[in-house]
């Protein structure tokens, strides 16, 4: 999978907290739906202050849930998703 504009010109609104990021899973997995999320995790580390460097870092920390090969695939799609997602300076 690969993020691009059209994938993230979805039908779901991005999440802008943890509370609607959970709700997604109350839905389908597909790629839209990642896609979703993961727009979601950079807006919400945005608004938080965290850099790209701090995110994908805390992303590729060990964890029980991901193996290393899907954190560096899930990191390399927050990168994809943070270079095309316009930023809040942008919006405002």
């Amino acid at each position: 999978m690969r993020l691009n504009r059209f994938t993230l010109s979805m039908d779901y609104s991005i999440p802008t907290n943890t509370e609607e990021i959970l709700a997604l899973k109350n839905n389908s997995i597909n790629e839209e739906i990642i896609a979703t999320a993961i727009a979601g995790v950079v807006q919400i580390a945005r608004r938080q202050g965290q850099s790209l460097e701090e995110l994908t870092e805390t992303i590729l920390q060990d964890d029980l849930v991901l193996d290393l090969d899907r954190r560096k695939w899930l990191s390399t799609m927050i990168i994809q998703a943070w270079d095309i997602l316009p930023s809040f300076e942008d919006e405002g």
